[in-house]
């Protein structure tokens, strides 16, 4: 087994390849029945086929791009070496670049030690609405002289709805008294501000965003490539999580650590109680093997059921909780026909196409038999049913918001 992945899966691929859910179109139900024990059939020998995904690694954070790389001279905030940069061309009277800017400030909080934020000029001040653009970028250049650029930055994008439609004179004095509170000598503030080189230093931003082609602000890069799509912060929180759990992810399939001939039971600790299952390694050798090794490695533990749809099922098996999170491998269907969804707890690997199953599973709350044929089964609920559920509603879509998940606290493994 080679050693988790140092780079991360590229952006396209995790966003457009992990999007399907288990869902189907059709869902049959019948009445609940009561769990019990199952003694599948003799299954027909199955030759183990697992394979790791190749596709592109996302870019590092201090990966090359064709736009100038950060130096000394960016005003940059969280460490270098974080995983996750977002370089934002802006212009402080700009509202959509004031809205990213907020969500830019609560992704700080959420993530200090893994995201850094680099933030260049580009005042459009071409534009009708924006003549104050570079005025308050001198402001903020001009704190930094004070050590305090990044909060003259936030202070500028919060209250842009304050200072924006004030004159240039109203703008001034509102300057002064923000740098009070900010803890900024106003009167070397507004000295600073008429300093050649800070003047050139924005009008130099404005002319190399030009130059580069930049079509408008906010224009955004994540770890230096392109980004166009949603800025919300439950989109970019996505993002985030996604390339932190790509640090994680594995090269090749994992070890067989399993006897196909014992058996092994789950133990799944959970905020509501424990759910206990039963496995068939004779069955589904490698989803039993995968989810043993998983679990044994801690990839379980202190994640959330993303996905839970009341009547259908409870899924779960993604750290970065946004259902399109993988172990950096797939491996293929199992199906055992004398398994079958016909009642609940039933536990299943989620896939997004035939053998396309990775870390994720689900664990049914009815019987849904059009789900045969179609899904791994690898394991039955002997208890606990009623903890699952007690989890609330959650189905993730890409930048939605979402209520926080049940989480799975950690899995104990036992082998007789």
């Amino acid at each position: 087994m080679k050693d988790v992945r140092k780079g991360t899966i590229c952006f396209l691929f995790l966003m457009i390849l992990f999007i399907s859910a288990c869902t189907p179109s059709s869902i049959a139900t019948s009445t609940p029945t009561t769990p019990s024990l199952i003694f599948p059939e003799t299954p027909t020998p199955f030759v183990p086929e697992c394979s790791s995904i190749e596709t592109i690694p996302t870019p590092a954070a201090s990966a090359a791009s064709l736009f100038p790389p950060v130096s000394d001279a960016d005003m940059a905030l969280g460490p270098a070496n974080a995983a996750t940069s977002f370089l934002f061309y802006g212009d402080f009277q700009d509202p959509p670049s004031a809205e990213l800017a907020l969500v830019l400030i609560k992704l700080r909080e959420k993530y200090p030690e893994d995201l850094q934020i680099i933030f260049r000029d580009f005042p459009l001040v071409t534009n009708p609405g924006h003549e104050k653009a570079a005025y308050a970028a001198h402001a903020a250049h001009s704190a930094a002289l004070q050590g305090k650029y990044w909060e003259m930055h936030d202070s500028l994008f919060i209250k842009q709805a304050e200072w924006s439609p004030l004159s240039i004179k109203d703008f001034q004095t509102w300057l002064s008294v923000e740098a009070v509170l900010l803890g900024i000598d106003p009167t070397q503030l507004a000295a600073d501000m008429e300093r050649e080189e800070i003047i050139e230093k924005v009008k130099k931003s404005f002319i190399v965003a030009n130059e580069v082609g930049l079509p408008g602000t906010p224009f955004v890069l994540i770890n230096g490539q392109i980004y166009t799509g949603n800025l919300g912060f439950d989109a970019l929180d996505q993002i985030i999580s996604l390339i932190l759990l790509g640090e994680r992810q594995y090269t090749s399939c994992p070890p067989m650590v399993i006897d196909p001939e014992k058996e092994y039971l789950a133990i799944l600790e959970t905020e509501k109680g424990e759910i206990i299952i039963q496995f068939y390694p004779a069955s589904a050798p490698i989803a039993v093997n995968n989810f043993v090794f998983l679990a044994q490695a801690g990839w379980y533990d202190g994640i959330t059921f993303h996905r839970v749809l009341p009547d259908y099922f409870a899924e779960t098996g993604d750290p970065s909780g946004t259902g399109q999170g993988n172990p950096g491998y797939f491996f293929k269907n199992e199906i055992d026909p004398s398994l079958s969804f016909n009642r609940p707890g039933v536990v299943a690997m989620k896939n997004i196409g035939e053998n396309t199953n990775g870390s994720q599973f689900f664990i049914t709350y009815d019987a849904v038999p059009s789900y045969d044929g179609k899904y791994t089964i690898f394991g039955q609920v002997l208890s606990g049913m009623e903890f699952l559920e007690e989890l609330a509603p959650r189905d993730p879509k890409i930048g939605e918001t979402l209520p926080s998940g049940g989480t799975l606290l950690n899995v104990t493994i036992e082998e007789r």
